[in-house]
């Protein structure tokens, strides 16, 4: 056999070992994982700061990555240098091993095992604590720089008379620091322990010393500077009362010094703060006196303080001081409280007044003084019949015009001024934005490259529907056209715009098709991306995982990629200090569609304020649905809000603009200095858009959430807890979830005028009758923008609230009835908005129905329920109910401030007979829808009911020339069916 071990039969061949070809593969395959690896994550780094840049706000970009690296730098490197000195130091100070015990002798393989690698061990060790130090440290970029820009309140605290900054900015730094310092003396205990442990300076089972001089001295250094910093702790825990949340039975969740904490823990504290000093001076002392006696004994003594003076006492007080007379003890803390809570979440200005939830007008009122309520009903408000929430599958379904369009599932309600009297109207609005899933063959060139882009905005008045309960549109068709101005339609940036195109290539884009064929466009936007360079067409071909981006010949010279396209993921990205509104909304301005972002800055560390969680607070029954309103930051805690920037985002170009909106807000400020440049003054917002601009959801919710307690001034009154509101639920949902509130054109009864508002109501703790009414003026141009007003109802007589109101029309037997009939076939019936308007001491009430019938799968406006002191009308229009509740039917009203009636104009049989044809083709139309649907029947009956309507409209205009009424015949429609469409 031949010798394997090698000499003069052969060659030594060692098993196992792979040849030169593989290692050299081996080599190979392992540097490319690493230029693999390297490459990703250069990737990610390139496309973030490419995007940045595109969007004019790589300061931000740059500001934040130099703020994080300075920080992991400077942190890691002050941990790594702590831990690696404490066991270069322990290693130096090792005692010499001549007579070694069993211990020692047990050790010596593993102080054998490591010696050769000592140097790299210690690298190994710092490197790693470094790394993790600092990227910690890293996280803490909004800490600090709050901390460095910080700018005062001008405001201080009631218990130690500290700028609101110091707890705001000051104070989380610190303690970050603290906790740093902590991590650090704990590590390098540790280290400096296990090194003494190996190097024979700690024994635990040799006989004799259990340390030697050297390691005592040291260690005790190590346990004397986490002792004092213990003492730190001590002493900005006092002033962490004022921050801290606890449990108070009376009140729920409470911030700020109760009694026990003022009079028990804060003299605590200082007592442990002094001991602590005391003790870690007994531990530096040893460096000297070589015992652990002393120093064990103070750590033993300060460890039983903790438990005595910071444990028992405050137990002590709170039993035997507080709990026998805790209204007396507790109020000048809770009036601290309110005060403070109040004027961190805007509220201290919040007017509240006495209304007495009945109308002053009796039953037994003379006609004139119905018509003046029945004047009144129109003058309080516009009341809005078109709920956002319901009518987007009608919208989708007469104005989508292609499948790859879409709407939200929500439409947004704004204010647009009419092109006949140039007054402003309430309007439901939506934008038909991309919908890649109605392309009729998606693959990555079609969802990429040709269908790129939404076309036009849909709108139509908030107040009215037409005769087949469709929306009353005022811009509409495809392109759109309307009242508004000329604009740009295209829209490229959205809230269904979730996935990148490629734009301003080779390949033309699709903008719609008509009767002459397909439309297509090139992006000629400064919008995205430049894919020019191969570098940036690699970066994001490892970045969004698509090779094709890399060698696609689709992609040619100007092509840009457009990606982080919905309005709120933008503004997030160039202001990451800011917390977002859960609804942008659109806006046309200057010729632009743009969106409008609310933000808002936020802080935990307001003195004395009570927290909320914004999630909580900001869910209602919208959110909770599969939609597109969301929550705004989820978990975020928070005792300080304000809606200090509005935003707008183009959805042609992208563009992102912050405004400054509150001037005042501190916190705004620290981050405008920290960010210099990302936030134009207030004085730079346009007119025109301050017309669109609206008073926040999201910060209504929250503030109404607060204002369920806090609308008490008095200390005892909102610790007896017998002025506790609640927000009801939504009475038209069976989610459960709180009823959102609602924007509308309406009049309070200390306004002389209809304002854009937004409202909600309140119901007891507990129970459904009314409490209070809520409202806020939203309109931006308004001297009282953001002025907070109250109803508050009498505790003596009840007063019906949305549930019941709710549950009083389901249970009327006329109107029951009627929903049955409104239910026939396959029919489902839906309720909108159920809208509270403020009138003449009462309360109106008013719900709009809609129904999607048979092979209509879109609610279509079918009647209107009002409720008014107790009279409830169901009928086909708002006018029609308005009458019945106000008893006013077979007149006609004008306005209250003529004080004119005008009497009826009388029917000619002619067009009476004209209108009866035309309600028995609706009716044909209808049954036609139901039984099959049967389109060729119902075709017929579109075509009937047109001819009878325009046999009525000759016969009523031929009725007014020959008695000489010039104005008689239909003058005030808009002359649009629900389409759009001319009739």
């Amino acid at each position: 056999m031949p010798d394997r071990g090698g000499g003069p039969t052969g060659p030594r061949i060692r098993a196992g070992r792979p040849s030169r070809p593989a290692r050299t593969l081996l080599m190979t395959l392992g540097v490319l994982a690493v230029l693999g690896m390297a490459f990703t994550m250069f990737a990610g780094f390139w496309t973030d700061w490419l995007w940045y840049r595109s969007v004019h706000y790589s300061s931000v970009f740059t500001t934040v990555l130099w703020t994080k690296i300075g920080l992991f730098f400077v942190f890691g490197l002050l941990m790594a240098v702590a831990v690696g000195v404490n066991i270069w130091l322990a290693h130096r100070l090792r005692p010499p091993l001549s007579a070694m015990s069993m211990e020692q002798q047990s050790l010596d393989r593993y102080r054998m095992g490591i010696a050769p690698y000592k140097r790299w061990l210690l690298l190994a060790v710092t490197a790693l604590v470094g790394l993790i130090a600092g990227a910690s440290a890293a996280g803490q970029w909004r800490t600090w720089l709050m901390w460095v820009n910080g700018v005062p309140f001008h405001q201080k605290d009631p218990q130690f008379h500290l700028d609101v900054s110091f707890y705001a900015f000051d104070l989380p730094w610190y303690r970050f620091l603290l906790g740093f310092g902590f991590a650090a003396a704990v590590l390098c205990l540790i280290a400096a322990a296990l090194t003494h442990y190996l190097y024979g300076g700690l024994r635990v089972t040799s006989p004799g010393a259990r340390a030697t001089a050297a390691a005592t001295g040291h260690l005790s250094v190590l346990l004397g500077i986490f002792v004092a910093l213990k003492a730190v702790a001590y002493w900005l825990d006092r002033y962490g009362l004022a921050v801290k949340s606890s449990d108070f039975k009376a009140t729920g969740d409470w911030t700020g010094l109760r009694y026990v904490d003022a009079n028990a823990y804060l003299p605590a504290k200082t007592i442990l703060f002094c001991i602590a000093v005391i003790c870690a001076l007994l531990f530096f002392a040893t460096l000297w006196r070589r015992t652990w006696q002393l120093p064990v004994i103070g750590f033993g003594l300060m460890v039983l303080s903790a438990i005595l003076i910071g444990g028992l006492y405050p137990a002590i007080v709170q039993k035997f001081q507080v709990q026998p007379n805790e209204q007396a003890k507790e109020a000048p803390y809770v009036q601290k409280n309110l005060e403070a809570t109040r004027e961190a979440y805007g509220i201290d200005d919040t007017k509240v007044s006495e209304y007495a939830g009945k109308s002053a007008t009796s039953d037994q009122a003379t006609a004139s003084d119905k018509a003046r309520l029945r004047g009144d009903a129109d003058a309080a408000a516009s009341i809005r019949i078109m709920d956002p929430n319901i009518v987007s599958p009608t919208f989708q379904q007469l104005q989508q015009m292609k499948n790859y369009y879409g709407f939200p599932t929500n439409l947004d309600v704004d204010r647009y001024s009419t092109t006949k009297d140039g007054k402003d109207q309430d309007t439901v609005i939506g934008l038909r934005e991309l919908n890649l899933d109605g392309v009729p063959k998606n693959n990555w060139i079609n969802d990429h490259f040709r269908y790129t882009h939404g076309y036009g905005v849909v709108a139509a008045k908030g107040t009215e529907a037409d005769s087949q309960g469709q929306p009353v549109f005022t811009e509409y068709d495809l392109p759109s056209r309307g009242d508004l101005p000329t604009y740009q339609q295209r829209i490229y940036y959205g809230e269904k715009t979730t996935t990148y195109s490629i734009v301003g290539g080779p390949q033309k884009e699709i903008d719609y098709s008509d009767d002459s064929g397909e439309k297509t466009t090139s992006y000629a936007g400064k919008s995205g991306v430049n894919l020019d360079n191969p570098i940036n067409r690699a970066a994001y071909a490892v970045a969004f995982n698509e090779p094709q981006i890399l060698y696609s010949g689709a992609i040619g010279k100007g092509s840009r990629i457009l990606y982080n396209r919905t309005p709120k993921e933008r503004v997030e990205a160039v202001a990451p200090w800011l917390t977002i509104d859960g609804d942008a909304y659109p806006a046309v301005v200057k010729g632009r569609i743009q969106w409008i972002v609310d933000a808002y800055t936020t802080s935990n560390g307001y003195p004395y304020s009570s927290r909320t969680t914004l999630g909580d607070t900001t869910a209602d029954s919208l959110t909770a649905a599969n939609n597109n309103r969301a929550v705004v930051a989820q978990q975020n805690q928070v005792n300080y809000i304000r809606n200090s920037v509005k935003a707008t985002v183009d959805a042609y170009t992208g563009e992102v603009k912050l405004y400054q909106w509150d001037t005042k807000d501190p916190v705004l400020k620290t981050w405008m200095k920290a960010f210099p440049g990302t936030v134009q003054p207030r004085k730079a917002i346009s007119r025109e858009l301050t017309a669109h601009l609206r008073y926040p959801q999201d910060l209504f919710k929250v503030q109404r959430e607060l204002l369920t307690r806090y609308h008490v001034t008095d200390a005892q009154t909102f610790l007896t807890g017998s002025e506790v509101w609640q927000v009801p639920d939504d009475p038209t949902n069976k989610s459960g979830n709180a009823v959102p509130p609602y924007y509308l054109s309406m009049k309070m009864p200390d306004q002389s005028n209809q304002a854009f508002s937004l409202s909600t109501t309140f119901t007891p703790n507990g129970r459904y009758n009314l409490s209070a009414f809520m409202s806020v003026d939203a309109e931006a141009g308004s001297s009282d923008y953001g002025k907070i007003r109250i109803l508050k109802l009498p505790t003596s007589t009840t007063v019906d609230g949305p549930r019941q109101v709710q549950s009083q029309f389901n249970s009327e037997q006329d109107i029951a009835a009627a929903i049955k009939l409104l239910k026939g076939g396959d029919s489902e019936v839906e309720y909108g908005n159920l809208l509270t308007v403020p009138l003449d001491g009462g309360l109106l009430y008013v719900e709009p129905v809609y129904v999607r019938g048979g092979g209509l799968k879109y609610p279509l406006l079918r009647k209107v329920l009002v409720t008014y002191e107790g009279r409830t009308a169901f009928e086909n229009t708002l006018g029609e109910a308005l009458d019945k509740v106000f008893g006013t039917q077979g007149a006609t009203t004008t306005p209250p401030d003529t004080g004119t009636t005008t009497p009826p104009t009388p029917t000619s049989p002619t067009v009476q007979q004209a209108l009866d044809d035309a309600q028995k083709a609706y009716d044909a139309g209808q049954k036609a829808l139901r039984d099959g649907p049967d389109w060729t029947a119902y075709d017929k009956a579109q075509k009937e009911l047109k001819d009878a309507l325009k046999r009525a409209q000759d016969a009523e205009a031929r009725a007014g020339q020959s008695g000489g009424d010039k104005n008689s015949g239909d003058k005030n429609g808009s002359g649009k069916n629900g389409s759009g469409k001319k009739s």
